[in-house]
């Protein structure tokens, strides 16, 4: 299975974060929603789940 990758530094914020999130699909879904939440203040919501799964990209080999 591929790891996936969600990468706050693509994605310009207020808090300039910088947070890395490298796993399985669902690893990285459920860890990015819990921080979108708690640390961007955005509503668990399905539209922002699916937000989210669009914007994974597959991890580089080895990590």
């Amino acid at each position: 299975m591929t790891r996936k990758t969600a990468d706050c530094r693509k994605y310009p914020s207020e808090s300039h974060c910088t947070l890395t999130i490298t796993g399985e699909e669902d690893e990285v879904l459920r860890a990015a929603t819990e921080h979108a939440v708690s640390v961007h203040q955005h509503e668990d919501s399905p539209e922002l789940r699916e937000q989210i799964r669009g914007m994974l990209e597959d991890a580089p080999q080895g990590t």
